[in-house]
């Protein structure tokens, strides 16, 4: 999703409306505020962006808990209401609210505190937990995914109650510290506490724009499945002198049976893998070809040899509307420095797909892992764990609170966005959709380059000042103004 910027696409876009003459005025008051408070609340960032709150690591829970109740505070400071902690049975939630308006739609922001690991910490430039600007970006774990895009949001709320004393719509708000790792336990409380959550629409800003200077709105997410493979062979590690060819070994099983999912045309080999996959139109496809689309640009970006990938599509449709297959982690054997000598006695992998409209995570691990059972070679035995997954989302692009996120997108950018789609997936939003009964907005903030999970994440400054200006933009769309 490294792309040319262009100053405007094709894409289906809101109709421009123009602003009430008072609702105008008002927005130059909020847009003055956030310009003077600028310095203080990159300060706030700053100190967010310095708690080391990942949550994949157990060694981090108390970080975790003192990022959840940082939340908390900022929540207060900002203007909300009834801010506070909900346990979960992982980590906390942070919740907060503003009700008074009454007759007007209530939004429910979604947004994440918990970050993903630093490895390899070597390749960063300035330490992930001290946020440090080079260049008009600042630099830190979190930046752009999740918490210098959720810091929008409480920036704007501020801006709001400060100028105007109130909101134009009712509001919650919920951060989560476990969305790196799955989301499990808020996608149960949402479940659990529905009432608590009940919402007219769900905002959340967690995806990176088309690309510097083509604001747009993601429309969809593919969804995930994921799970781990192990393989045993012997009961220890042999030498593979005295034992070589004797018995199975576990890395070349693994690799064999995770090598055959995949033919040379780069698709899934696993019977009924694209049975309930949703195809992708014609009038979709012109829509994605319509997009300024550098595909040089793009793997001289990723510094990759080649762009490869499921014959038949391009690479945009590859990567946001097929189902994919990929190997994330494979482990086995000795990777040390020096030499030794060993069969090893397990091998293990990390295997994610990406799915499409349609297809069930459930079933898709079903079919995976019988098919991995079937194809294992004499000689080792395989185990699957670690399953978890979510659906893909699909939204209307016009439906009112989707023009009305493109309107608000337009006046703080003043380019007309774009709505495109994500490859990457986000559990959440299929259950809010489908719990709460409400449209889902993805009004990321970030840029593709932004490095989310890479060593030297940043946020840019301009983009996420602009990126304020458009949250505060968006409550006043959703609420009439």
């Amino acid at each position: 999703m490294c792309n040319e910027p262009r100053a405007e696409s094709r894409e289906p876009v809101a109709e421009s409306r123009e602003p009430r003459a008072e609702s105008r005025i008002m927005t130059d008051h909020i847009t003055h505020y956030l310009a003077t408070t600028h310095a203080r609340h990159l300060a706030q960032l700053r100190e967010f962006l310095s708690i080391p709150s990942i949550s994949a690591l157990s060694s981090h829970a108390p970080d975790v808990r003192r990022c959840a109740e940082w939340v908390v505070g900022a929540m207060r400071g900002a203007g909300l209401e009834r801010a506070r902690l909900i346990e979960t049975a992982g980590n906390p939630v942070a919740y907060g609210e503003w009700m008074r308006a009454p007759g007007a739609p209530t939004v429910l922001v979604y947004g994440h505190y918990d970050v993903q690991p630093v490895d390899p910490l070597e390749r960063w430039t300035s330490p992930p937990f001290a946020p440090t600007v080079r260049d008009g970006k600042l630099f830190a774990r979190g930046a752009t995914d999740d918490k210098g895009q959720l810091f929008a949001h409480l920036a704007a709320i501020e801006a709001h109650l400060r100028v105007t004393g109130r909101l134009p719509v009712n509001l919650r708000m919920v951060v989560e510290g476990e969305e790196e790792i799955g989301c499990a336990h808020v996608q149960a409380l949402v479940r659990e506490r529905a009432e608590l959550l009940a919402a007219s629409v769900v905002v959340i800003s967690d995806t990176a724009m088309f690309a510097r200077g083509v604001p747009s709105i993601c429309r969809a997410l593919r969804g995930i499945a994921y799970l781990e493979v192990e393989v045993r062979g012997a009961a220890t590690d042999l030498h593979s002198g005295s034992f070589g060819g004797t018995v199975a070994n576990p890395a070349l099983a693994l690799a064999w049976m995770l090598g055959s999912m995949k033919d040379a045309s780069g698709r899934v080999t696993v019977p009924g893998f694209y049975d309930a996959a949703r195809a992708l139109g014609a009038e979709e496809r012109a829509e994605l070809a319509r997009l300024p689309f550098d595909e040089a640009r793009y793997r001289e970006a990723l510094g990759a040899p080649a762009l490869v990938g499921e014959a038949g599509f391009t690479t945009l449709e590859r990567a946001w509307t097929r189902p994919t297959l990929d190997v994330n982690g494979f482990h086995s054997g000795f990777a040390g420095e020096g030499v030794k000598t060993v069969i090893p006695s397990t091998a293990v992998a990390k295997v994610s797909m990406r799915l499409v409209p349609d297809q069930d995570p459930t079933a898709i691990g079903d079919l995976v892992e019988r098919h991995l059972l079937e194809i294992a070679p004499p000689g080792v035995e395989v185990r699957v764990t670690g399953r978890h997954g979510g659906r893909a989302y699909e939204a209307s692009t016009g439906h009112p609170f989707m023009r009305a996120a493109a309107r608000a997108m337009e006046r703080a950018f003043g380019v007309r966005p774009a709505f495109t789609r994500e490859g990457g997936s986000n559990p959440i939003v299929s259950t809010f959709a489908e719990v709460l009964g409400a449209p889902v907005i993805l009004f990321g903030l970030g840029l593709p380059d932004d490095n989310a999970h890479a060593p030297d994440e940043k946020i840019d400054l301009d983009q996420l000042r602009r990126g304020v200006v458009a949250v505060a933009e968006l409550y006043g769309e959703i609420g009439g103004g």
